[in-house]
């Protein structure tokens, strides 16, 4: 599988974002929404980033509104939510779709490397995590409902690696 080092993305001010730049860390890549009921994980994620970031973690979130119509603001609208609400410090994207014909090329390139139940790709909800290693090989994949701190262990093995 090839790395996801290779594609570029857009920060939630609009900007290029070449994940390069990521290089040698190991990324969380979670796709958000602010009216749902994991919502309340921004904490978590928020502390998780807090409790590693040092070590070389960055959480990468991804407004994603294809889910019940639970990212229904802009990019001005959802990041003043997530600061405000969930004193969110971890980068935050442009607004994405994770499934379907106009999915996002890095998430295409996560589902495929690291499918869910049964083999399926489709993502089934919002706060569906990806677990990227230091040289940008998507290793793991975590269901909704799984709380950000129960990954903890997982983080510890790919951080400790070189």
């Amino acid at each position: 599988m090839e790395s996801i080092h290779a594609l570029t993305v857009t920060d939630i001010r609009g900007e290029a974002v070449p994940l390069a730049r990521y290089r040698d860390k190991v990324l969380l890549i979670v796709n958000t929404a602010s009216e749902c009921m994991f919502t309340p994980q921004y904490t978590a994620l928020q502390a998780l980033y807090e409790r590693y970031r040092e070590r070389g973690l960055v959480v990468l979130g991804f407004p994603c509104d294809q889910f019940g119509h639970q990212e229904p603001g802009d990019a001005e609208q959802i990041q003043g939510f997530c600061t405000t609400r969930f004193s969110v410090s971890f980068p935050l994207m442009d607004k994405v779709e994770v499934n379907g014909p106009n999915a996002a090329p890095l998430y295409v390139r996560l589902k495929e490397a690291a499918p869910g139940l049964l083999g399926s790709e489709k993502i089934k909800w919002n706060f569906t995590k990806f677990l990227v290693d230091k040289q940008g090989r998507p290793v793991k994949r975590f269901a909704p409902q799984t709380k950000p701190e129960a990954i903890a262990s997982d983080l510890e093995r790919l951080l400790a690696a070189h």
